[in-house]
């Protein structure tokens, strides 16, 4: 994964902040909009857009293009730095080919203790019936 071919492909909007805040909300566009095309990526190979595309499915619009927003901070650089930042998380994190699990086997002791305990169990039960003469 190339980080500068990849920010070169992202697309940053400026926008005014929603909620409370007096005047610095309604003058200063300090809201920033971070938008990535999957589907027309020239950084990503094949591969890497098809295991993005499933991993970050949930994230997704329609046309696999990916939106991030960021409010945090009343200046526009660190939102862009903050946004910047989880957008590089979120890729590297959706790259990431999940090991597959080997399911273990049981081991012969453990269903050993588990039938001598059912046994122990099925005598103790007998001996607490009636006699049957």
């Amino acid at each position: 994964m190339e980080i500068d071919k990849i920010l070169s492909e992202v697309t940053y909007k400026a926008v005014r902040s929603s909620g409370a805040g007096g005047q610095n909300v309604n003058k200063v566009s300090s809201k920033v909009v971070l938008s990535f095309d999957l589907k027309n990526s020239q950084a990503l190979s094949d591969e890497d857009k098809l295991l993005l595309e499933t991993n970050l499915s949930s994230r997704l619009t329609n046309d696999l293009v990916l939106i991030l927003n960021c409010d945090e901070d009343r200046s526009q650089l660190k939102n862009k730095e903050i946004v910047t930042k989880r957008f590089l998380a979120i890729v590297k994190n959706g790259l990431i080919i999940p090991k597959e699990r080997k399911p273990t086997k049981i081991p012969k002791s453990v269903i050993r203790k588990r039938i001598k305990y059912k046994k122990s169990i099925s005598e103790i039960k007998k001996t607490r019936r009636k006699p049957d003469y």
